[in-house]
């Protein structure tokens, strides 16, 4: 939620804003109340109506392509299946001569995949068996009932359609639109799997044969009973026509040997998905829900079909690539195969191990799944990220410390925070605007009595080397003095309602139309609105904050748009979990132009899906200031780093309500570890800027968030990586221990990397934590007192309200800069500080990673890449990118070892030969050496002996 309401709304909209202190679960669906999720329910497990047409089957290299019938309606559809480079299988099912096309999601693939050659390695009338590659690894096609599984060797990694579950509401004509006369036999509908998926009657013509499934078989087709929902449907006062009628899709996927799965954000739950037997599934449909609740599987502001599971022996993941509304059902079962002729020689015997069952539902588009056989986390993360591309690599100043109120009155109310900070010496980069500070609500423009010199306001920010961030929303106020309308209106680029008109709701400024992002004419001219000379007043240290991006339709249905809008020739309901990403896209787009292509853009979405890590960072939207949102920001940023989107934080303090001051001090403290720092507060709430609750917590406050710049060249470095590698930045303690069943399902610590643990306090009055401490043979350092832990146990850690655990791995380097200065800039140049914790053999390794903190010139091999390492009694640093060109002011000021000895002398060995001894103290009580002074350039070759 972004701003307040007016006066001038009608008073519906009034009644609306004010009385949303709370969410309404009235105004949402669930699985019963959406049409399409309440028919797939009620098909249960059992004998699927479909197999697999063998004499169809056509083999490329890469490519195999199978007819599939359901034998209740003869309908047919294509089934492709392709094996991609990296370990992973695609899967896709359409229609095989659909009524019209069917949607097939553009844009989030950052490039059609690469493929690898199949071949059939046995064929007999009851399926036939393909290899994936290598001598182990096979996919099992079964013929009837239609089931695939994939193996590795003997063992089953999963298998699709073992339950019955693949329904595929094929498109066709309303009963009353037919001229010719159809043979009807209906029974009992919704008793059996029969009669879901019947077509109209086969068509007399084959001109009529063209548009529609043919069934070859002499079978009579039956044609199926109409149920509620199907060619329109209500929903409180809403009404959706759909002109298409049914087309909804569904698949099941189990998964023998796992107990636990994770991802398809976003929810406020638990890190491991819940068992929905019995309640509702976890539903994936872009949502601008006021102050949500925890603990269930309600959908959110953001939606990626992304699922990992993970056991001891292997992690996987299903990207189930569709931008409809999705449900996702969880459950748990006994793992078992039952396959027929040859193909038995290539399973193992039925077991009674643990399985996971996980059922797709969507409301329409095709079946086009990803499979990512792992194995190992890593693994799985690298196969997403060479599918839908990696984290943005965002400006240094946006990993730092963020200050935002909805909203800050005026330009004078701006200066007199960002003195406040300084009058404190609590540092910050970035002061944000919500939609207080436009003309009217009209985005691209300046309240002419609030903000009247914004450029003034951007210099003086500028001048102390901080940044603002304007907020610019995408529904734009219908009004013919509005420039932006008027350019949209005329280029005919909003979306349309169903009847051919502009599509318009009620938003922020009241009545709104909404922009047709899904169309690239539209991004292109939202991108050039961006310009210096277009949005005037703008510099270039003004960044942006896209909010309301579901798209957020006040008086529309679920508080978003009709489902029967249109977008060129597809409707909303197939694009509408696109619709944010596009707008973030738009709008990147846009800044990278403004700076002619130098300059790293940094903005916030609400609305996310598959790819929007591509974009920059999302927040978890609306919460609360409550104990149980601070718990919950925790594994709701773990589940996004888990799909990719590690740029990701909570409102720091909590958005709606007034937080204690112990609250707000323990918030500070998990934000400043946790990747999007920002602190937010909604309109009617009490000023809470860090200085206003006493010296004692402003000191608390202070501390917290002087650690985060401290470690803001380690956070640098993970981002370079997650933008390189696509591993996650804040991850479950699983994926660095994935055979440690204890690090399953814990949530309330993670790491950072692989080198920091981070349990923060989010229990009230807390006086002690327990940390899990993972890893049998290694040790862990607490990095405020140095003190040494054994892995693979927990320990109580008594706690006091300045207390944040934190605790560096045995066996890492990690570099800080220990000047704290008033913003990140200021620090560019300042030195470094290694601290080396030595593992239990003695040796460390670590990175550091410089660049200008800013452009995209790293990626012209303007940066510095250095390994560090600690062996044998010897600090090196090396070069890890000879081929690049930079140069830093940086020096290394000051190295701290803990876990170490004390050594007789130090010295200092430079790229050219010379030496030099080095100061140093040692303190035996916490076996931490302190070495003085190195002076060494942070991109020079050089090397320190411990004698």
């Amino acid at each position: 939620m972004a701003a307040s309401c007016v006066s001038l709304l009608p008073v519906v909209l009034l009644l609306f804003c004010l009385s949303a202190h709370a969410v309404d679960r009235s105004n949402f669906k669930t699985c019963d109340q959406s049409a399409f999720c309440k028919r797939q329910r009620e098909l249960k497990p059992g004998q699927s109506p479909y197999r697999a047409l063998l004499d169809t089957m056509e083999l490329s290299d890469s490519r195999l392509t199978l007819q599939l019938i359901n034998d209740n309606n003869k309908v047919r559809l294509l089934l492709e299946l392709y094996r991609l480079q990296g370990n992973m299988t695609r899967l896709k099912i359409n229609e095989l001569k659909p009524l019209k096309p069917r949607y097939e999601v553009p844009d989030v693939l950052i490039a059609e995949p690469l493929t690898e050659p199949l071949s059939v390695v046995v064929q007999d009338e009851n399926g036939l068996v393909l290899s994936l590659g290598g001598p182990e690894q096979r996919l099992i096609v079964n013929a009837q009932p239609f089931r695939l599984d994939i193996m590795e060797g003997r063992q089953v990694l999963v298998s699709i359609n073992s339950r019955g579950l693949l329904a595929f509401e094929h498109l066709r004509a309303r009963k009353d639109t037919i001229s010719h006369k159809i043979s009807s036999t209906v029974g009992n509908m919704w008793d059996s799997l029969k009669s879901i998926f019947s077509s109209k009657s086969e068509s007399d013509s084959e001109e009529t044969a063209g548009q529609e499934n043919v069934a070859t078989q002499t079978d009579e087709i039956k044609e199926e009973q109409d149920m509620p929902g199907m060619w329109e449907e209500t929903f409180k006062s809403h009404s959706d026509s759909k002109p298409n009628g049914p087309s909804s899709i569904s698949l099941d996927f189990s998964l023998p040997g796992v107990e636990h799965v994770y991802g398809i954000p976003e929810h406020a739950d638990t890190l491991k998905l819940k068992n929905t037997d019995g309640s509702d599934p976890y539903r994936l449909y872009n949502l601008d829900v006021f102050q949500y609740e925890l603990h269930n599987p309600m959908a959110l502001y953001g939606s990626v079909p992304v699922l990992i599971s993970h056991s001891v022996e292997r992690t996987m993941a299903l990207f189930w690539l569709n931008a409809a509304e999705t449900w996702v059902d969880i459950s748990s079962s006994s793992s078992g195969q039952m396959m027929f002729g040859k193909m038995l020689d290539f399973v193992q015997g039925p077991s009674e191990g643990p399985q996971t069952d996980i059922r797709w539902i969507s409301e329409s588009g095709i079946i086009d799944v990803f499979i990512m056989l792992g194995p190992k986390p890593t693994d799985v993360f690298t196969q997403y990220a060479s599918l839908t591309g990696t984290q943005s690599f965002p400006p240094l100043s946006a990993l730092a410390y963020h200050q935002c109120r909805w909203n800050y009155n005026d330009q004078e109310d701006v200066k007199s925070v960002d003195q406040g900070f300084d009058e404190h010496d609590i540092p910050y980069d970035f002061i944000w605007l919500d939609i207080e500070h436009t003309d009217g609500k009209r985005y691209f423009t300046w309240d002419p009595i609030k903000f009247p010199q914004p450029k003034e306001m951007l210099q003086g920010l500028m001048d102390k080397r901080r940044k603002l961030v304007a907020i610019v929303d995408p529904h734009i106020k219908v009004d013919s003095g509005y420039k932006v309308h008027n350019e949209i209106s005329s280029r005919n680029l909003y979306v349309k309602n169903k009847d051919g008109g502009d599509y318009e709701g009620w938003c922020w400024p009241g009545n709104a139309g909404y922009p047709d992002f899904t169309n690239p004419d539209m991004r292109a001219w939202w991108s050039s609105m961006f310009a210096y000379d277009r949005y005037e007043g703008s510099m270039e240290n003004q960044y942006v904050w896209n909010d309301m991006n579901e798209p957020s339709v006040f008086n529309g249905p679920e508080v978003t748009m009709h489902k029967d809008a249109v977008h060129g020739v597809w409707e909303h309901r197939d694009v509408h979990n696109l619709y944010g990403l596009y707008v973030q896209k738009a709008t990147a787009d846009g800044l990278i132009q403004r700076s002619g292509g130098v300059e790293r853009p940094f903005v916030l979405t609400r609305a996310f899906f598959a790819g929007s890590q591509r974009y920059g960072a999302v927040w978890t939207g609306d919460n609360a200031a409550e104990w149980g949102h601070l718990k919950i920001s925790i594994p709701m940023c773990l589940s996004l780093g888990l799909v990719g989107i590690s740029f990701c934080g909570a409102d720091v303090g909590g958005f709606f309500k007034h937080p204690s001051t112990e609250l707000l001090v323990r918030w500070y403290q998990a934000g400043a570890y946790q990747p999007f720092f920002r602190a937010h507060a909604h309109l009617d709430t009490p000023r809470r800027e860090p200085w206003l609750f006493g010296p004692e917590n402003t000191a608390l406050i202070w501390d917290a968030v002087r650690q985060r710049y401290a470690l803001l060249p380690y956070w640098y470095q993970l981002f370079y990586n997650a933008h390189q590698t696509g591993q996650p930045v804040m991850r479950p303690l699983w994926v660095e221990y994935p055979e440690d069943v204890t690090t399953f399902a814990i949530e309330d610590e993670y790491l950072l990397g692989k080198d920091l643990l981070v349990h923060p306090v989010t229990d009230e009055g807390a006086t002690g934590v327990t940390v899990y401490l993972p890893g049998k043979d290694e040790v862990w350092f607490d990095v405020h007192t140095f003190e040494k832990h054994s892995g693979a146990l927990s320990l109580y850690i008594p706690v006091t309200m300045s207390t944040i655990p934190v605790f560096q791995r045995g066996g890492s380097i990690i570099c800080r800069k220990d000047r704290i200065r008033r913003s990140s800039s200021c620090m560019d140049n300042d030195p470094y500080t290694l601290y080396v914790a030595l593992g239990s053999q003695g040796s460390a390794q670590g990175e550091l990673y410089i660049d200008d903190f800013h452009t995209f010139n790293f990626e012209k091999n303007q940066f510095i890449h250095r390994h560090l390492s600690f062996s044998a009694g010897t600090l090196s640093s090396s070069n890890l990118a000879p081929d690049s060109q930079f140069s830093t002011g940086s020096w290394i000021e000051k190295i701290i070892i803990f876990g170490g000895v004390q050594p007789s002398s130090v010295t200092l060995t430079n790229a050219d030969g010379t030496k030099s001894a080095l100061e140093f103290e040692f303190d035996s009580a916490t076996a931490v050496l302190t070495l003085r002074k190195p002076g060494v350039n942070a991109a020079a070759d050089w090397s320190v002996h411990l004698r």
